[in-house]
């Protein structure tokens, strides 16, 4: 199981995160995972940003021992496809094989916009990144001239000393077409299945049949899900909505939402807690606890 730490929620420093990582890890979590934004504005809310995402993943990798972590997801838009590459396999390195490039074609045209990042086109500049990092993370010397993006002989020196493990943050049938083949998972945000067991199961068959005319086998790839986990109402820290209603209740309750939602295909949960502080994620640790019985 695994724990997203904040984004925007509210303004968090180093210390903080240094401090939730370790709860993380003491309170038995397999992975934690981070936002990879620039800005948000104009949503009714506060103009608000996070930190960059590949510096502090790498600052989380240096100082934890146990945890895998990785972007949910990387903005495939924000570098180019082959320093993607280059930072996953150090990224990587630097874990000592605990890293997993979650990636996406982006959508929030603000941070585009706002740092000077071509929006249009996200489709085809998600294929093109595809190709190219794919390749690439597999071990492939890599050429490929695209109307996007364009890589003449490239290769990952030093060689990574394993291949690092992708997952597509995308129900898109475009963008899972372009990164199935190279794919090792799929996450899907609570929003986009309701944050329920039924809709899970219903995005991930979407991903079966992608996956099968691709001709892929579908059950060679990892099914992750974001849950929306309310701990305190008042001080909550996400807008809740009856389209996705959260995941409320002690660990006992934790606990038997995650086996309906293995039980509807996921491999893996990974728990978006409101409000995300380090005594959240402790308090989420026991119902890890509650699975194991």
């Amino acid at each position: 199981m695994g724990i997203q730490l904040p984004e925007v929620e509210r303004e968090v420093r180093w210390p903080e995160y240094a401090a939730m990582a370790r709860a993380a890890e003491e309170a038995g979590f397999d992975s934690i995972w981070l936002g990879d934004h620039l800005l948000y504005r104009g949503d009714g809310r506060p103009e608000r940003g996070p930190w960059e995402a590949w510096t502090l993943m790498a600052g989380l990798a240096a100082m934890t021992r146990r945890v895998t972590v990785g972007p949910l997801v990387a903005c495939a838009a924000f570098h180019p496809p082959g320093i993607i590459a280059k930072m996953a396999a150090t990224l990587d390195e630097l874990s000592t094989g605990r890293f997993v490039l979650g990636i996406g074609a982006g959508w929030n045209r603000t941070e585009f916009d706002a740092f000077g990042i071509p929006y249009g086109h996200r489709g085809a500049r998600f294929e093109e990144a595809m190709a190219i990092i794919g390749p690439l993370l597999a071990g492939e010397r890599v050429t490929v001239a695209g109307d996007h993006s364009s890589v003449e002989d490239a290769v990952l020196l030093p060689p990574p000393v394993r291949r690092v493990p992708l997952m597509v943050g995308s129900s898109g049938p475009r963008v899972l077409r372009a990164a199935l083949p190279w794919a090792t998972g799929w996450n899907t945000w609570f929003d986009l299945y309701g944050n329920t067991p039924e809709g899970f199961g219903s995005e991930s068959a979407k991903v079966s049949a992608i996956a099968a005319e691709a001709g892929r086998d579908p059950s060679s790839i990892e099914r992750s899900a974001c849950v929306l986990v309310v701990l305190d109402r008042e001080a909550g820290e996400r807008p809740l909505s009856d389209d996705h209603p959260p995941l409320e209740g002690g660990p006992t309750d934790v606990a038997a939402f995650l086996r309906e939602l293995a039980d509807a295909g996921a491999d893996e949960a990974i728990l978006v807690a409101s409000p995300i502080t380090e005594a959240s994620i402790r308090e989420l640790g026991a119902a890890l606890s509650e699975l194991d019985r």
